[in-house]
């Protein structure tokens, strides 16, 4: 049960290990970073308990975030033409239309898609959370 127990620590610890990553990349890059940093201390510290102490100042930061993609039309406009855009760019990648583009194919495509398909789930969950809070 031991080795179990130890197969389940660090399975936790590499997922939640590289969804901070990811997030922290997103930080710089387009996307969701402060909130997949903060789902990746939410799953390292279900295992690693002294990591709590991050997880408040970031969910604070990251719904403050959230509120703010959702705070006007023009920037949920902005954010759905963005995720239009990766979307678009994703299935051209992946059908090699530009042969100048860098790394073409669906291995890119699929993650362009992939960030699109994210931007509008977390756009969508932000609007409803926001939502809800205003008729409270």
């Amino acid at each position: 049960m031991a080795a179990g127990k130890q197969v389940k620590r660090i399975s936790i610890a590499v997922a939640g290990g590289v969804v901070l990553l990811v997030g922290v990349a997103l930080l710089v890059l387009p996307g969701p970073g402060l909130l997949l940093v903060l789902a990746g201390l939410l799953i390292l510290a279900s295992e690693f308990p002294k990591l709590e102490q991050y997880v408040d100042p970031v969910r604070d930061r990251a719904m403050k975030a959230a509120e703010d993609s959702v705070s006007s039309p023009l920037r949920i406009a902005g954010s759905v033409l963005c995720g239009l855009a990766l979307l678009a760019a994703g299935v051209l990648w992946g059908l090699r239309v530009f042969s100048w583009l860098p790394l073409p194919g669906w291995s890119t495509g699929s993650s362009l898609i992939l960030s699109g398909i994210v931007l509008f789930a977390l756009l969508g969950w932000s609007y409803k959370k926001v939502s809800e809070r205003r008729s409270r």
